[in-house]
């Protein structure tokens, strides 16, 4: 099946931003683009269906205006928001939000809608707090060696290579608080970091070899993974997670790292559930990755 973007709107600044970020995003990937507002059951009636369509009309044609040669189709869809939008990911590369919303999305990303379709979705769900007021050509990937962070890594690298931008690796290591006077078992921690740091680095290696073309760089982060990758994000165009990891990004989606990083993300987040593992270079998905 060929691949596309689904951008859901709901006719708030926040999905204009989504489906903006959405049109860019297909250009430079050459992908088609579809376009989708949901309209439940308390915007049934006459004025709701002309809202819900005007919704759907204005963000088509924007997103005709910013894709260029962007194949855009645009379609209301009926039923419960969280189940329609996770339907929709099932036959997309990515489905695009808004951060806070009105009607069927009120309280995205802060509120329980844009948490569940995000835990339900079958791929990978980018969540877009606002238009970009600066390009800063780097894209920052949580990356712990677990599945989920492998697909999260397959997607930020043909992020980054569309983008011409770099990739930056973050990896975060939080040691259990023990007291001071502990001696012996700080410096077991202390070995223990380093090995996280080698190890983590050993596993970047690949990717730099698989694909020469981007600049890719890495750290190692003796923190909380969530202050980490806020504070890459500042400086980033993208963030992009795994719907699950382990040690410093365990429990994403669904989790609290997750759950911190689209709070206070300075930028759009992607999180990324694997829809298969990466083999001979590629993904499920059809992205790029160490053979």
């Amino acid at each position: 099946m060929r691949r596309r973007i689904v951008a859901g709107v709901d006719g708030s600044p926040s999905s204009t931003a989504a489906v903006e970020w959405a049109a860019a995003d297909a250009r430079r990937r050459g992908l088609p683009l579809r376009i989708v507002h949901v309209c439940e059951q308390w915007s049934q009636g006459v004025e709701g269906s002309r809202y819900c369509a005007g919704a759907l009309e204005a963000a088509a044609a924007r997103a005709r205006e910013l894709g260029g040669d962007v194949e855009v189709s645009a379609e209301l869809l009926a039923g419960n928001v969280i189940e329609a939008l996770a339907d929709e990911s099932a036959a997309a590369d990515s489905l695009v939000l808004g951060s806070r919303g009105m009607g069927g999305f009120a309280g995205m990303v802060l509120g329980s809608v844009g948490m569940a379709v995000a835990g339900h979705a079958a791929g990978t769900v980018v969540i877009v707090r606002g238009a970009a007021d600066a390009r800063h050509g780097l894209v920052v990937v949580g990356h712990d060696g677990s599945e989920g962070s492998q697909a999260a890594m397959a997607y930020a690298v043909e992020q980054a290579r569309t983008r011409s931008a770099r990739l930056h690796v973050v990896y975060a290591w939080q040691p259990p608080v023990v007291s001071p006077y502990w001696a012996a078992y700080s410096r077991l921690l202390a070995d223990s970091y380093e090995e996280e740091q080698r190890m983590a680095r050993a596993r970047v290696t690949p990717w730099r070899g698989a694909n020469p073309d981007i600049v890719i760089t890495d750290e190692q982060v003796h923190g909380h993974p969530v202050a980490a990758l806020t504070e890459a994000s500042a400086m980033a165009d993208l963030v992009v997670l795994g719907s699950r990891g382990l040690g410093g990004f365990s429990s994403a989606v669904l989790g609290s790292v997750s759950h911190g990083v689209l709070h206070h993300a300075h930028c759009p987040v992607a999180v990324v559930r694997p829809r298969g593992p990466v083999i001979d270079g590629r993904d499920a998905a059809g992205r790029s990755g160490p053979g």
